[in-house]
């Protein structure tokens, strides 16, 4: 439809151009037409906003300011040039028309980049809502600053609307880490359909780690450019030794601080749960009431973490708490299991795993891990895999790392620059909800028996 919309656009320009070179107006009349045009191109697109996948949401909001804008304008110069009889050049018209193609484009490109998402169909009774707060951790310094501030931790939950207080304590917590430069909505879909059947989902947020967040002064904070670096290009079973070991030293930075941000929301979200304390919690207007409901009916004695990327290896490492109940690694090396360089190879966490555990790979990674092993190379996930007491892992025929988000499907030129595979979005978000969900209604709510297939 946006090709559409800048189809008519442009179409009507170049009808506007074709009909005033044909005659030689003086500027009033040329005015008075180029005014009733941007009028038709308003109207065209307000037609337009009647079609599927057509909103005033920010994808085509420029586009609107942007006609608006030009019929004021328009209707402006028409009224201060009503005596202007001086003839209208042919260079002056086609200058009209290229800056016109050029700004249709640049208010358009939003709607190119991004689709008109509105979620995936939900399973369950539920409607999902959601509240946001920042929890402060006094006991941390914040390392990527110099004032020395302490570290923050925002947090994102979602949970049934219609639950009441027949449910007090009694829906399980799922807290969710998102990847190396993410966003605490990379999952969205997921954690709605884990609201929409009973869950109360935690998204945090790594605040130098994500793509871009908030701190309690409002001050926004981006991704940190050295971090964002280093995730890009470290990291190869191909590399040499002493590059791995570099590698190791930096992401040993990167896991530990993740570590302790999630450890640090397990244990807050957990004494909120049980004494209604938010003394550690900064709420923007209005959130402190769903918080609270959000609170009374979280039951912290099944808790379900998982991450993707990155954040699913945090969740992994978490995951060895005795209060944790299960854990999904989606696409994740298990970086916090390697706790040591020694020899020209990783050493990795031999203790046996003890909480149940779904590891979910694409499938270059899947593959690349078997080969990797058999030229000596020690991958993390399969000693863990190994040595778990319970553990399942499945791969998806197709799926690059970034389909494992709801990315492609907000935006797939942006995640097939990140890293997609062939997969249809659609699908695999479906399938990899439907897993998580199943995953946890075992193991957290005790309903039926999980079995995984070796692909999908």
């Amino acid at each position: 439809m946006t090709i559409l919309l800048l189809t008519v656009l442009i179409v009507t320009e170049i009808a506007f151009l074709i009909a005033e070179l044909a005659r030689l107006s003086e500027k009033r009349e040329w005015n008075k037409k180029r005014l009733l045009a941007d009028l038709i191109e308003l109207a065209a697109f307000g037609v337009m906003l009647l079609l599927p996948d057509m909103d005033l949401t920010f994808r085509l909001m420029g586009v609107c300011f942007l006609l608006l804008f030009r019929l004021g304008f328009a209707g402006i110069r028409y009224l201060a040039g009503r005596k202007h009889t001086k003839p209208k050049s042919k260079a002056g018209k086609i200058v009209s028309l290229l800056l016109s193609v050029i700004l249709f484009v640049f208010a358009l490109t939003p709607a190119f980049l991004f689709k008109n998402y509105k979620g995936r169909p939900l399973t369950g009774q539920y409607t999902p809502v959601t509240c946001a707060a920042i929890l402060t951790d006094n006991a941390r310094t914040e390392t990527f600053e110099q004032d020395g501030s302490t570290r923050e931790v925002p947090v994102h939950l979602f949970y049934p609307a219609e639950a009441d207080g027949n449910a007090d304590h009694s829906l399980p917590l799922v807290i969710f880490s998102h990847g190396a430069f993410g966003w605490y909505q990379s999952n969205l879909s997921a954690y709605e359909e884990l609201a929409s059947n009973g869950y109360v989902v935690a998204s945090i947020e790594h605040p130098y780690h994500s793509l871009f967040t908030q701190d309690t002064t409002g001050k926004l904070i981006t991704v940190d450019g050295q971090f964002m670096q280093n995730a890009m290009t470290l990291g190869s079973s191909e590399a040499g030794e002493a590059e791995r070991e570099e590698a190791y030293k930096i992401e040993c930075e990167w896991i530990e601080l993740r570590i302790a941000d999630m450890n640090f929301a397990v244990d807050t979200l957990k004494a909120a749960a049980q004494s209604q304390d938010f003394s550690a919690w900064t709420f923007t207007e209005g959130d402190k009431e769903q918080f609270e409901t959000a609170a009374r009916l979280t039951n912290t004695d099944t808790i379900g973490l998982m991450g993707h990327s990155l954040g699913g290896a945090t969740a992994v490492t978490v995951g060895r708490r005795e209060d944790i109940s299960a854990v999904i690694d989606i696409d994740g090396t298990m970086l916090g299991e390697q706790i040591d360089f020694a020899d020209g190879k990783f050493v990795i966490n031999e203790d046996p795993y003890p909480t149940p555990l779904l590891e979910i790979e694409n499938e270059k990674a899947h593959f690349d891990a078997i080969e990797a092993e058999k030229i000596g190379y020690v991958y993390a996930n399969n000693v863990v895999q190994k040595n778990a007491d319970n553990a399942y892992q499945t791969y998806f025929v197709g799926a690059g790392h970034m389909n494992f988000t709801d990315l492609p499907l907000i935006s797939p030129f942006l995640a097939e620059t990140l890293g997609t595979g062939e997969i249809e979005p659609e699908q695999c978000t479906d399938t990899l909800n439907k897993l998580i969900l199943d995953f946890y209604d075992c193991y957290l709510k005790g309903q039926g028996e999980f079995s995984v297939q070796d692909h999908y």
